[in-house]
């Protein structure tokens, strides 16, 4: 079973809109955000407004994300239910996909890649900057978090959404979010956006 790969540019709020869809195959989504944005968690609060940057819900869980263009690679990944890729657990539905970011970030020339296959680690900050906590199938390099990810669920299908670091600025996410400094290891991935990409899509499992 092969995988659809599109490409698809616009605000961080159009790409969040897009949803799941129809999830009748695999597809891959590459997201492009034109425009600044706080990514929120679906649980957590609004923060003030910001001049010249979106703020955005998503409905899957998870702490912030700043998205930048060029400072973060977005991905989405749409498996159907009953895909040989398909897991009814939760958490163990991630492994497969943190293993292709692994495969992937090796082929890049990153050493000391791992998966969590652990259950989802707390830090005081991990309710509210996604790189603060680890969750199952995310992947880290010598400790530091490298790819993060969250899962929404249908009926149909799952969804799963990652980031990948291109860049990483504690202090201004920190500012963004009301807190006074955002103390958070995080590995950030410095190979060009179409690189990493490029090596996601190659390790896909056929």
């Amino acid at each position: 079973m092969g995988w659809r790969v599109v490409e698809i540019s616009g605000t961080a709020g159009e790409l969040h809109g897009l949803g799941m869809g129809e999830p009748a195959a695999r597809r891959v989504r590459v997201l492009r955000a034109t425009r600044a944005a706080l990514v929120l968690g679906s649980t957590q609060p609004m923060v003030p407004s910001v001049p010249g940057m979106e703020v955005v819900r998503r409905r899957s869980g998870g702490g912030a994300v700043l998205v930048e263009p060029g400072a973060v690679v977005w991905v989405d990944v749409i498996v159907p239910r009953g895909d040989a890729l398909w897991d009814d657990d939760v958490g163990r539905a991630f492994w497969w996909l943190g293993d292709v970011w692994a495969a992937a970030l090796g082929a890049l020339g990153v050493a000391g890649v791992e998966v969590h296959r652990g259950p989802l680690v707390r830090t005081p900050l991990s309710q509210v900057v996604c790189f603060a906590g680890l969750g199952p199938g995310e992947v880290t390099v010598g400790g530091r978090k490298a790819v993060g990810m969250a899962q929404r669920r249908t009926r149909a299908g799952a969804l799963f959404q990652c980031a990948v670091p291109l860049a990483w600025d504690g202090a201004r996410l920190g500012g963004l979010l009301g807190l006074d400094a955002v103390d958070v290891e995080v590995f950030v991935v410095d190979r060009p956006a179409a690189d990493v990409v490029d090596a996601f899509v190659t390790q896909l499992p056929d």
